[in-house]
């Protein structure tokens, strides 16, 4: 179910920015001259990895980096165990068409299978890149994100995107370019963080019940009421409406164009 999806992606979003550091031993290695070999160059890419480059940078590279070698919330997919151990493309393919909410991120069901095909490719080219030319962790400058038309970005805002109909330069997204900077920024427009879904539930005895939504799936809906109570049911015994915020959204997600999304973070970096 979408509501209980958005709901897991809310709860998982909350993640923390993870840094690697240098060990005293690597860096003391490093200064040494090194007598190993040169790593052999890396092929140069085909055509199905150009074809990948681009999406990357539309779908992916806001969190894994532009290289692949990770972002600030993405992990470092030339490194990842996953990937390197997938000969077939099989597992790289499922995580991509299904996604992995509790890790925060969301499914691209949507991707045609030739352009998933496109996207494993660049990303093995990554890693022959990665192999070739070894060195550390990159993440997603701010710079990198500041590509976009302010002007254009406010029209989708008030327009197309209809964000205008849920949030107010003026009201809850005042400074918000001061609290929030890059890629923390672009995160909360995508995935809005603390985003609490209300739900109105009717029992079969006709008792009306309200509050936030604690839990859902197939089988059971659970909330908290006002006062802090924790309320449960089987949902075929209930009727329930549920009121989320982050469901538009998540419906956006799939709507968005490259330029868009870049035209809104620049609109929304003018929000000091």
């Amino acid at each position: 179910m979408l509501g209980a999806f958005a709901s897991r992606l809310q709860a998982t979003l909350r993640v923390t920015l993870v840094l690697l550091v240098a060990t005293s031993f690597v860096s003391a290695q490093a200064a040494k001259p090194s007598t190993r070999k040169a790593a052999a160059p890396a092929p140069p890419p085909s055509a199905a990895a150009e074809r990948g480059k681009s999406l990357f940078a539309r779908d992916c590279a806001f969190c894994h980096g532009r290289d692949a070698a990770g972002g600030e919330t993405g992990p470092d997919l030339t490194r990842s165990r996953l990937v390197v151990r997938d000969v077939e493309g099989d597992k790289i393919r499922a995580v991509v068409q299904n996604g992995r909410p509790e890790k925060g991120m969301p499914p691209f069901p949507k991707l045609p299978p030739a352009q998933v095909n496109d996207l494993i490719a660049f990303i093995r080219h990554q890693i022959f890149e990665a192999n070739a030319k070894p060195g550390g962790r990159r993440g997603v400058d701010v710079k990198d994100l500041q590509t976009g038309n302010a002007d254009a970005g406010k029209v989708y805002f008030n327009g197309p995107g209809r964000c205008a109909s849920c949030h107010s330069p003026a009201g809850d997204l005042a400074g918000i370019a001061t609290r929030y900077v890059g890629l923390e920024l672009e995160k909360r427009m995508l995935y809005p963080v603390d985003a609490k879904a209300k739900v109105t539930l009717t029992t079969a005895s006709g008792e009306k019940v309200s509050g936030t939504l604690a839990y859902q799936d197939e089988f059971h809906i659970a909330l908290t009421t006002a006062d802090g109570w924790y309320r449960s049911w089987p949902v075929h015994l209930v009727k329930f409406e549920i009121d989320d915020p982050a469901h538009a959204h998540v419906e956006q997600f799939e709507k968005y164009s490259d330029s868009d999304i870049h035209n809104l973070m620049a609109y929304l970096q003018t929000l000091k």
